[in-house]
């Protein structure tokens, strides 16, 4: 129940939220950086830390001379290694644990796991930093320009179409100057693929070395003959090791003594790393084509112009192609994420309006646009560069 009280505060920053009002101003994948792995992460070092799931993380024994309590805290601050040769034997027999043998051979030290919980919530952070710029640089323009036309529609039909002749004229006045938002937006999903990789490198060299072969290598072992198989799992977040303390005797002589520590955290390291390894991977390659479906659209007008159809459905080609033709990548991406947060309807009735607009022609056969005294509801929200591009 204490992790679950844990588990559960983390709710309130993760913000996972099913609100039908909330304006998206990003893809899916985008949303999978900071919102499902951040919020794998934060769960993940919440439950390394909760000491009640496994008892204590480290246990000593060692011949007496150096009380428990001294020996667990040592080798908890200081390290404990295993012997790569003492894999793979039979346990029991040719050796007393996996990884356990004669000191006189190479070792391999293992210091990580007092940094695990400080790393994972690191790296919880690291994946919502791209977000927290994204956001900033957005200014939250979507939302203020799609006010009162998200979700369940409550107005009256007047008020929407008035709201709908406002945000056409906002978006005419405007077209060209939004190639700075788009940069931004897509900086920061470069900046999530950047991200997803160097912590896969983080990670390899936070466990020495072990991380980018890892999940490749218990794949591998479980399909190998479980007699002559070592558990890399093991191998990596050892359950057994030993440490090594050094103090004076009575006569001032320098006594060595040697101990085994159960690393009972371990077991839940060894899970957590296996399901990051293949999260990693997925979510790298995801990220990948996003940023070559980003470029295909930044490069391509006849990708634009898909994209836009499948919105803009009593549009005809040349409309639309005429409508791609006189907007930049910025105004397309504003677009873009205009549909994702109004109904399909009053978006081809915008970009009707729109395309009436460029062709010269006036939205709905009325005479004149807008005031400027029409379109203020969102106009006193704008900065000073777009109210000079509407003025």
């Amino acid at each position: 129940m204490a992790v679950f009280g844990l588990v559960s505060a983390v709710a309130g920053f993760v913000k996972v939220r099913y609100l039908i009002d909330k304006a998206i101003i990003d893809n899916m994948i985008f949303r999978c950086h900071y919102r499902i792995t951040s919020a794998i992460l934060f769960v993940c070092c919440i439950i390394v830390t909760a000491n009640n799931l496994i008892g204590d993380p480290i246990s000593c024994i060692n011949d007496g001379a150096v009380p428990g309590h001294v020996i667990n805290t040592y080798c908890w601050i200081t390290y404990t290694f295993t012997l790569p040769g003492a894999h793979g034997k039979h346990v029991g027999t040719e050796v007393a644990q996996s990884g356990l043998g004669n000191d006189n051979q190479d070792k391999i030290f293992h210091s990580y796991y007092q940094w695990v919980p400080f790393m994972l919530f690191f790296q919880g952070i690291l994946f919502y930093v791209p977000h927290w710029i994204w956001k900033n640089w957005e200014e939250g323009k979507i939302r203020m320009i799609s006010e009162g036309m998200r979700g369940v529609l409550t107005s009256s039909i007047d008020e929407r179409v008035s709201r709908q002749r406002r945000l056409i004229k906002y978006i005419y006045d405007s077209i060209r100057t939004h190639n700075t938002y788009s940069f931004g937006y897509f900086f920061c999903e470069l900046l999530n693929f950047v991200n997803v990789v160097g912590n896969i490198f983080f990670v390899d060299k936070f466990l020495g070395g072990a991380f980018l072969t890892y999940g490749t290598d218990v794949v591998k072992f479980s399909n190998m003959n479980q007699e002559n198989r070592s558990d890399p799992m093991v191998e990596v977040f050892p359950r057994v090791t030993k440490c090594t303390f050094h103090k004076f005797g009575a006569s001032g002589s320098i006594q060595k003594h040697d101990a085994l520590c159960v690393l009972a955290l371990n077991i839940l390291n060894e899970k957590i790393y296996i399901f990051l390894w293949f999260w990693f991977i997925v979510l790298a390659f995801l990220s990948g084509c996003a940023i070559i479906y980003s470029s295909i659209v930044v490069m391509m007008p006849t990708t634009r112009e898909s994209i836009i159809k499948r919105r803009f459905r009593t549009g005809t080609p040349k409309e639309i192609e005429m409508l791609i033709r006189n907007i930049q990548v910025g105004d397309f991406l504003l677009l873009h994420l205009l549909g994702q947060n109004i109904n399909v309807n009053s978006f081809g009735d915008i970009l009707r309006g729109l395309c009436d607009r460029i062709s010269g022609t006036s939205v709905g056969g009325t005479p004149s646009a807008p005031s400027t005294l029409e379109i203020s509801p969102f106009y006193s929200s704008l900065d000073g560069n777009e109210k000079e591009t509407m003025a």
